[in-house]
This record gives structure tokens, sequence and C-alpha cells, in this order.
């Protein structure tokens, strides 16, 4: 393993538990514990997951000018975010490619940031150089994120801090957990109901110990974590969204809200928004859709899609064998005439070609908590 790969605040925690560390965005990170892949992904939608977060980057932003700045970089409402809740957020670029997805939560005197661990330097550039004049952009090097995902994710930290029972999806607070001050909010990237805590980096690795002493917790690595948000339906960035693809064409226009589209109060003011109006008026040429396979072969990112005739329609940016749908998935990019729910596409594997059908997200239903 390189010595130039940061480590987590667990990475001793991950070694003690006899993790399989690999290289992931610059950092040395957990695929996957003894139990393996299936083992994990099946224990989270059965009880509850630890997954350690932490090369994801957090930021603060802070200022009274703070939401009206962010929302001259992203497409959603800011402005309008009560205090203890939080949203699904992108930042476009002057053609409307998603630079990266991230998530805000309005706290009392900040907004809370999250951004994906490849993308952090130059989000934190992005904010500084675009918006730096009108709030304070502050990185948080020094805390790490573990996120608790499962059904019985609830339970567990409960009995760390009681109060952590009264939030719902995507909402968030402070709470004490294992004697250390955390920032909670009640969401993650598996489908699931469950959390994500940030917390000092010193004190990472004694909450993580208390969480895995419940009975309900059990660790689960980057394996797990990428085939429980496939079949949740989400993108993963780099793979799924990046800079050449808009919002409309991955599907995403759920996250723009009525204020911030063609009409509303607050339209428009961010990067490639003429772009993106005209795709939401007008459609695309392409999106982004679930498929499944008619048979049991896996079919994996890159895989060439084709039609009957074998003229190449687009390819798969996510895929794998399901485990608990239990047939293959994947999402790609296709055609708008190609794009209809039950319509019938090829995967090319291996000099085959695998029947699968378009079909709606998420492959396995949601179980988000919303009160």
């Amino acid at each position: 393993m390189s010595t130039d790969l940061q480590k987590t605040p667990l990475h001793a925690l991950h070694l003690e538990l006899g993790a399989r560390m690999v290289p992931f965005a610059g950092y040395e990170m957990p695929v996957q514990y003894g139990a393996g892949l299936m083992a994990e992904h099946k224990w989270c939608r059965e009880s509850a997951a630890l997954f350690d977060v932490s090369h994801m980057g957090q930021l603060r932003l802070s200022g009274d000018d703070a939401a009206a700045a962010l929302e001259t970089l992203v497409p959603v409402d800011v402005v309008d975010l009560a205090v203890g809740k939080q949203r699904y957020a992108l930042f476009t670029n002057p053609v409307g490619g998603l630079l990266d997805d991230l998530m805000i939560t309005r706290r009392e005197g900040d907004l809370f940031v999250i951004v994906n661990a490849a993308c952090k330097d130059a989000d934190t550039t992005h904010l500084i150089t675009n918006i730096g004049h009108r709030c304070t952009v502050i990185p948080l090097p020094d805390r790490a994120l573990l996120a608790l995902q499962g059904p019985k994710a609830v339970a567990a930290l409960a009995r760390l801090n009681p109060g952590v029972n009264a939030l719902t999806f995507m909402t968030g607070g402070a709470f004490v957990l294992a004697g250390a001050d955390c920032f909670v909010t009640r969401s993650g990237y598996t489908g699931e109901d469950g959390f994500e805590i940030s917390v000092p980096a010193a004190a990472a690795e004694a909450l993580a110990r208390a969480l895995l002493a419940e009975p309900e917790v059990r660790p689960a690595g980057l394996g797990a974590r990428d085939t429980l948000r496939l079949e949740a339906g989400l993108c993963l960035y780099g793979h799924d969204i990046d800079a050449q693809t808009t919002p409309v064409e991955a599907s995403l226009t759920w996250a723009i809200q009525k204020v911030r589209r063609p009409g509303g109060a607050r339209a428009g003011g961010y990067p490639g928004a003429s772009v993106i109006e005209r795709q939401l008026a007008g459609g695309t040429l392409r999106k982004r859709v679930g498929l499944v396979g008619l048979e049991r072969v896996p079919v994996r990112e890159g895989t060439a899609i084709v039609d009957a005739s074998g003229r190449k329609l687009g390819h798969v940016t996510s895929g794998t064998l399901a485990p608990t749908v239990n047939q293959p998935i994947a999402m790609a990019y296709l055609g708008a005439e190609h794009a209809a729910p039950q319509h019938e596409v090829y995967a090319e594997v291996r000099g085959k070609r695998v029947p699968m059908r378009v079909t709606s997200m998420p492959f396995n239903p949601t179980r988000y908590y919303r009160g």
C-alpha cells in the first residue's frame, strides 16, 4: 500500500478488525472485513452497519449571506432551508455539467456542507474563489465522519443518546455521543434508515468502538456501500454523474425546487442555468435509467449497451449482481427513445448479448424514516 495515501482516524481500528484495505480517493480505505461484502450488505439491510466515511470533505459556511451566496453555485433552494433541515445539492459548471453532488444542512449560525472525497480540494477552492468574499468558508479536516445504516441503527445509536430518536429523514442536530460533541443527520447512502455522524477526529475511534459494542452493529466497507447505494438507485460521482452530465440527463430534476426553476422567485443565477432550464422545458437526448438483467450474468461498469441489431446505445455506469434484489442490476445513459420502462436492450458481456430491461429506480424499496 502506497505511503502517499492518507489514513482516516479509524485506520488502526480497521486493521485490528481485519479489514482488507484499498486505495480510494487518495485514502487507504477498508473495502471489506472478514465476513465479506455479501454478509456486510445483508447485515446492513437487516440490522445496522457502521461505515467509515471520514475521507469525505466537511465544511462550514458562516455569515449572514452564506445561503444566498451558495445559491449562486447550486440550482437548489438554500435560502428557505429551515434550521435543522438537510438538502441534497449539486455544483454545476457553465455548461450545466456536475462538478460534484453534496449535502447541505442549515444549523444555527452556519451551513454544514459534506462533499465527495475526490472533489473536496476542488470544491473548497470553488467555494472560496466564487463566494469567499460573501461568506467565510471553513474546511473541517479535524473531524471524522461515520455512517451508521440499517433498520436497527436507531436502536443502537439511541442507547448512546436517546435524543436521536427525534430526528427524521434529512434532519440533523447536535448530540453528545460517547462523550464527544457530534453533529448527527438522519441520512445516508444505502436506502436504509440511518445516520451520518460528524465527530472530532480524536474521538472517532472511541465512538466507533462504542457503536460496534452494540449487538446490532457490525463494520462494513466500501464494497457493501457501493452495492447498497446501487440498489437504492443513488449516483456515485465520477461514475454515474460527472462534469459532462447535467441534472436533467442524470434524472436528478427532483433536486431542483420550484423556487429555482423558470417562473420561480429565485430562478437561475447559477452556472449553466440556461442549459439546464432549456432541458427542463424540452428534455434531453439521453437519460440515466435503471436496468435489470433477464439472465443471471453480472453486468459491470463500462459494459456496452446495444439494441437488437448490435447498434451501441450507451454504456453501463454502475452494475452489480445485487444481493438483496438477487438479480443483475445496472445504471446507464440511453437515448430518450430507449429509456421508457420495460424497453429491452442488451449488454455485451464477453462476446455475448445479455438481455436487460429498463426499469424504474430504486431497485430495492427505500426505508427512510420520515416520522
